[in-house]
């Protein structure tokens, strides 16, 4: 089965689809992944076909940290950033998926996605590492508060739906009139249409951290993340090699993608809160770009793999991003999630719940003061309990192996229908 990818976003967006795509290949399926073109040499290094889309997530992750935590302006913020590529991602996928049996997509390509595979004919898989198209009333959408009221918070779900679906119109429509495309009907996959089954939603997380709800349609499944195996052939450089024996397990801190506007302040208050604690740290800078001279107590990086890095750390301090989550919960490690966008806070919440964690601390809400508070609570004997507990159970979950299954099994039943009509 050739099968393609798409999916659109930061390394956390990215990298849960190469041990899926090495999973099916695994079972001797033809996979192409379809990503920003900055993570090609990331992708290819795995032996996986890279089909490259214009546009540049960081600039993406600079506007929803300026909108925050304000749902409107996420939605706004990420409707002007496809409007601006449209036209190339349009016809980028379309060649992606030229040849395609089944289209697998994420959030970002959802109606797009969905609407090409059912004008050619063949199924499609949406995937997601947060909860988006699942309506329940156990909880709200994630950018939104808890409402308290299942009818409410179930709401929330499908006024988000609905949003998604009319932006994807009016963006449509504008990228068309921009680039002179023709006319198309597009199609939303969770909506009832006797000629074609729901599209499956396969949730890429853990059922330890976030359970199946039971007022889910059938069509929704919780997999388990989407891991690589513990990376033992990583070679760490020198520096960091020499840091790590040089006292004490340090606290790893690790904002990932994020471009915040206040960058150096918060570099600042965690230099401080590590000080008062008198903890060591590794800040792994990502894209925030700041960075100062080594010390015996800290170090800064650009990145390193986190299964590797994790377990010879104390705690980690992250954004709450879903990839970096996951990677946090395995370590066996407390979690302290300081959430600066989008779903970060609803995964920061889930840290706590599961007792893996203080409860989060929003960005703009961070100070020393309530850093190193966080930091000592995390010296908790029943905290640390909790955390290694969750990592048991994580690990003890095939995340891969279930999501390929399901695949398998949906695309052998799947029919194409002889009346189908776009």
């Amino acid at each position: 089965m050739n099968i393609t990818i798409l999916t659109y976003g930061s390394r956390g967006d990215v990298q849960p689809f190469l041990p899926l795509s090495l999973g099916l290949m695994a079972k001797g399926h033809s996979v192409k992944l379809a990503a920003p073109s900055r993570f090609k040499e990331f992708v290819e290094g795995y032996g996986i076909r890279f089909i490259p889309l214009a546009g540049d997530p960081e600039d993406l992750s600079r506007r929803l940290n300026d909108a925050g935590y304000n749902f409107l302006k996420i939605v706004r913020g990420l409707m002007t950033h496809a409007i601006e590529i449209g036209a190339d991602i349009a016809r980028q996928t379309e060649e992606a998926c030229s040849d395609a049996d089944l289209i697998i997509h994420t959030f970002s390509h959802v109606v797009g996605a969905h609407t090409l595979a059912r004008e050619m004919n063949i199924p499609d898989i949406h995937i997601q590492t947060f909860p988006m198209f699942t309506p329940t009333g156990d909880y709200p959408n994630i950018a939104l508060p808890d409402l308290k009221i299942p009818s409410l918070n179930r709401l929330t779900h499908q006024m988000s739906q609905k949003i998604t679906w009319w932006t994807s119109v009016f963006g449509y429509e504008q990228v068309r009139r921009r680039a002179g495309l023709p006319k198309r009907k597009l199609y939303f996959p969770f909506d009832n249409d006797p000629l074609r089954p729901l599209t499956p939603i396969l949730c890429a997380w853990s059922p330890t951290v976030l359970p199946p709800s039971s007022d889910w349609m059938l069509n929704v499944h919780v997999t388990g993340y989407f891991l690589f195996d513990m990376d033992t052939l990583y070679r760490p450089p020198v520096e960091l090699q020499d840091f790590l024996e040089s006292g004490k397990p340090p606290i790893c801190i690790s904002f990932g993608s994020m471009v915040h506007r206040e960058a150096e302040k918060i570099d600042h208050i965690v230099r401080e809160a590590l000080e008062q604690t008198g903890q060591r740290g590794i800040i792994l800078s990502g894209w925030g770009n700041v960075k100062y001279s080594p010390s015996n107590d800290l170090l800064y990086l650009d990145a390193v793999p986190h299964d590797w890095l994790l377990p010879r750390c104390c705690l980690i301090v992250h954004h709450g991003g879903a990839g970096t989550t996951s990677a946090g919960l395995r370590a066996g490690i407390p979690n302290i999630v300081v959430p600066f966008t989008a779903d970060q806070p609803f995964w920061g919440g889930r840290v706590h719940a599961v007792g893996a964690g203080p409860k989060p601390i929003l960005v703009k809400d961070l100070s020393v003061n309530r850093l190193s508070r966080a930091i000592r609570e995390t010296e908790s004997d029943a905290l640390r309990m909790h955390a290694e507990i969750v990592s048991q159970k994580i690990r003890s979950e095939d995340g891969v192996g279930n999501a390929v299954t399901l695949i398998e099994t949906y695309t052998s039943t799947w029919k194409p229908r002889r009346f189908f009509k776009v």
